[in-house]
């Protein structure tokens, strides 16, 4: 079942992404920002109040951590887009995942117990070579700059990440972490829209159309909806396995771009996306094989007991 919401979410991701591209046009990388955050607080605002759910946390410390490394982590990977070919920035963007199995190891091997299963990281290695057959990166000499924040936006995505799952260990449900990210979002990418330089007599927020409206709003839900889902199936299931099915995205993305903008795909592209469908499906597969039959799953996931 986290498998399923790990699809979902990195669809709706996928989903959003095209909705940025198209939006790119009309708004500032900020006032997307902030209006993907302003949408989705008003969406899980609504969800809250369906459910007669709560907002009041015991943990607003680790509720601050996480949405302060995932802004972060967004702006960083604005900023690496802005200085290298979009294809390098995903590419590095999606090295979060083998962070993320790099920090459990070196957990696992500082505290000598609960070792990460290698066949894991063996299977998030291959779907990043995957990736790199996908988009086919390359970086110029004069561009170590744009490379190293890149890089350093995936390490804060990772971190995201295992702070998405501690906070499901300590029983926040997924409403509420998301929201308290969104509401971070908004509020950053306002300063944002503030602090840019704009000609003298040109609004500070840009004029909104029909189209322009139904795209933000697009942009807002897909990303509430998808924060959900990926926070379900960190809580729900093995953080390597559903860190592992993120890539799908790439496979999502890259049929978005064959749909709306024509984009035409090598023999190379066909089996990066098989590699990394075969990656997924291999994980999956060797975790069922792992997990004895009513174990739970806490039992067999790597970060469950450590952070």
């Amino acid at each position: 079942m986290a498998s399923l919401w790990m699809l979902f979410a990195s669809f709706a991701f996928s989903a959003m992404g095209a909705g940025v591209k198209l939006a790119s046009v009309l708004y500032s990388t900020s006032e997307i920002v902030m209006y993907r955050g302003l949408v989705g607080t008003f969406v899980l605002l609504a969800l809250v109040a369906a459910q007669r759910g709560s907002l009041r946390t015991a943990f607003a410390g680790a509720h601050l951590w996480r949405a302060t490394v995932g802004v972060i982590s967004l702006w960083m990977w604005f900023y690496a887009i802005g200085q290298l070919p979009l294809a390098t920035a995903v590419t590095l963007n999606y090295m979060a995942p083998i962070w993320m199995a790099f920090f459990l190891l070196c957990l696992g091997w500082w505290q000598s117990k609960n070792h990460v299963a290698w066949p894991l990281i063996g299977a998030i290695l291959t779907s990043f070579i995957g990736v790199t057959l996908v988009l086919q990166p390359s970086v110029g000499s004069d561009q170590w700059l744009g490379g190293a924040v890149g890089i350093g936006s995936s390490i804060m995505s990772a971190l995201a990440y295992l702070q998405v799952r501690k906070l499901g260990q300590m029983g926040e449900p997924e409403y509420r972490v998301v929201f308290y990210f969104s509401l971070m979002t908004a509020v950053a990418g306002m300063f944002g829209t503030l602090l840019e330089g704009r000609a003298a007599g040109t609004p500070v927020f840009t004029p909104h159309s029909a189209y322009g409206v139904a795209l933000l709003l697009a942009i807002g839900v897909s990303a509430a909806f998808a924060q959900i889902a990926m926070t379900r199936a960190y809580l729900l299931g093995n953080v390597l396995v559903v860190a592992n099915l993120q890539y799908t995205g790439i496979i999502f993305s890259s049929l978005w771009g064959v749909y709306l903008w024509n984009d035409k795909m090598d023999w190379h592209v066909w089996l990066g996306m098989a590699v990394i469908l075969v990656s997924g499906i291999a994980v999956t597969f060797y975790n069922t094989r792992s997990t004895p039959q009513g174990t739970a799953v806490t039992k067999t996931d790597p970060i469950a007991s450590e952070l």
